[in-house]
């Protein structure tokens, strides 16, 4: 799958109300997001990036360094219950949302989950263990820990945060397919749903809730 940095778009803050159409519109739409580091309550959010069906990729790059931002149009749709939205590892990704944007995710996905369901013949879970094994394609990480903060984002950040979600729908679509093959839909919906609420368990500081 290959990405040239014409097709990726990138804006600031927020989506502008045509994108916010167009994504809203959609049955699917992979998301992820970059950050300073991996505590909410320390490290800022950097940067949203989100795909379609169509492969439409959009970066929204949060500028605001010092206090919490507000994103509108980001909050519609990631609130919409109509669009499922994919992650991979999301319970990282919903509690920056949460606590920098004040989304309260709707109707979530993760493939990680769903990997550690149906994949039970592998312990390798990775999103590039996923695209290797479900997509026969290599990701490059090297990207994965530079300073997502900066002012102006490499060419090389851009592409690297991008095939980020690329790969997601098309993953999503293999994983509900092995899924249904032996019989673990039901309960990967259901660990999808407590997601925003596990979340906001950890932005509290609930480590382990169900520790004896």
């Amino acid at each position: 799958m290959k990405l040239t940095l014409e097709n990726i778009q990138l804006i600031k803050n927020d989506l502008s109300d045509e994108l916010l159409d167009i994504y809203s519109s959609r049955d699917l739409l992979s998301v992820d997001c970059e950050m300073m580091g991996l505590s909410p309550n320390r490290d800022r959010l950097c940067l949203i990036q989100m795909c379609d069906e169509d492969g439409r990729v959009t970066l929204v790059k949060i500028e605001n360094h010092e206090i919490k931002s507000s994103a509108p149009n980001l909050k519609k749709l990631f609130e919409n219950t109509k669009v499922r939205k994919i992650f991979h590892f999301g319970r990282t990704d919903l509690t920056f949302l949460h606590h920098w944007l004040d989304i309260d995710m709707k109707n979530v996905f993760c493939t990680k989950l769903a990997s550690k369901l149906v994949r039970t013949y592998t312990d390798k879970h990775s999103l590039k263990d996923l695209v290797k094994d479900l997509a026969s394609s290599d990701m490059d990480k090297s990207n994965q820990t530079t300073d997502w903060g900066a002012p102006e984002l490499t060419k090389d950040q851009i592409r690297y945060a991008a095939y980020d979600v690329v790969y997601l729908i098309p993953i999503y679509n293999k994983l509900i397919d092995l899924l249904k093959r032996e019989n673990r839909l039901e309960i990967a919906e259901e660990a999808c749903r407590f997601l925003p609420t596990l979340a906001k368990l950890d932005i509290w500081g609930y480590e382990d809730f169900f520790a004896h």
